[in-house]
């Protein structure tokens, strides 16, 4: 039997996850340098992939992926770590419940990208959505 659920839920997953990582790194940040716990997290991270992988069976040679396919996939992971250690720099110094909603501008960014370099096209309606969180970012950025 499959587990498939659709694409919401597992961005729903996502978010939760998102969630839980702002405030255990938050708390784990005390009295340890942003760089150093980010280096602790992304090996820990690494090695549950490896199990997972392994687990599954879904191993095959990365060499025998495609140029293209390998250099977008180096590039994300090159912007995935940059993403991290800003984050946790961010959180360091900053309270989780402002950094990790301005993190989320991350959402108009993917956005207008997706636009320009994919071709997709977001209804009003989504972008209506796009911009209420940039909204919220706004809100939060703005000194009392």
């Amino acid at each position: 039997m499959s587990f498939q659920i659709s694409w919401f839920y597992w961005a729903l997953l996502s978010a939760l996850f998102a969630a839980l990582t702002a405030i255990f790194a938050k708390i784990g940040l005390q009295g340890v340098d942003s760089d150093f716990a980010t280096l602790i997290r992304t090996v820990i991270i690494l090695l549950v992939l490896i199990g997972i992988v392994y687990a599954r069976q879904k191993w095959s040679n990365p060499f025998l992926l495609s140029p293209k396919t390998l250099g977008f996939l180096t590039l994300s992971g090159l912007a995935t770590g940059a993403s991290w250690l800003c984050y946790f720099r961010a959180l360091k110094i900053g309270d989780a419940s402002k950094v990790a909603p301005v993190d989320k501008l991350s959402v108009i960014l993917v956005a207008l990208m997706a636009v320009v370099f994919l071709g997709e096209r977001p209804t009003p309606r989504e972008w209506s959505g796009i911009l209420l969180v940039g909204a919220g970012v706004i809100l939060l950025a703005l000194k009392r």
